[in-house]
């Protein structure tokens, strides 16, 4: 099997067929397999956690006495919506939305709609409602003349410049 092969396969065939294969040719590739799995589970549940965190301290603004609520409202939440996503390329390979498995809308929602919309979103908020003042304390600016004057130039971009760029690529994506 040729490298162009695996790689056009995808992540699940690389990871549960590709892998068991090359680990099993290799002294001691059992073992270096379940460790690969284990750290590979490891890296996946931290990842998830703090992905998590970042969304239950924004909900509870920092309120340390929601946070065991919203962690768990946000943990099964997101557990329910992962499963049809996990099970796409198994038992529900055949449920299509719009003519993509559950996992590839929710890639494409994510992708192609939501986080254009979301940097958008952010850019005139930061650029037009933000107070200047703020911005410019949190990032840490004093006085120094060059300093205002880089501001300046971010503001402008952030204004003008990234909200046109971002609705030309958000087009240009569906032409």
């Amino acid at each position: 099997m040729s490298a162009f092969n695996i790689q056009s396969e995808g992540g699940p065939s690389l990871l549960f067929i590709v892998l068991p294969q090359l680990f099993d040719k290799m002294p001691f590739g059992t073992i270096f397999y379940i460790l690969f799995l284990l750290l590979f589970l490891f890296a996946t549940v931290t990842s998830s956690v703090v992905m998590l965190e970042i969304n239950v301290g924004n909900i509870t603004n920092q309120n340390n006495s929601k946070r065991a609520k919203w962690s768990a409202i946000l943990g099964i939440l997101t557990f329910i919506f992962g499963i049809p996503s996990a099970l796409s390329y198994g038992v529900m390979a055949d449920v299509h939305i719009f003519g993509k498995t559950f996992f590839d809308a929710m890639d494409f929602l994510v992708s192609n709609l939501l986080m254009p919309f979301g940097a958008l979103c952010l850019s005139l908020f930061t650029g037009y409602i933000f107070k200047k003042a703020l911005a410019m304390e949190e990032l840490h600016l004093d006085e120094r003349t060059w300093k205002q004057g880089l501001f300046h130039v971010w503001l402008f971009l952030l204004r003008f410049v990234i909200p046109i760029i971002i609705i030309v690529v958000f087009i240009a994506q569906f032409m």
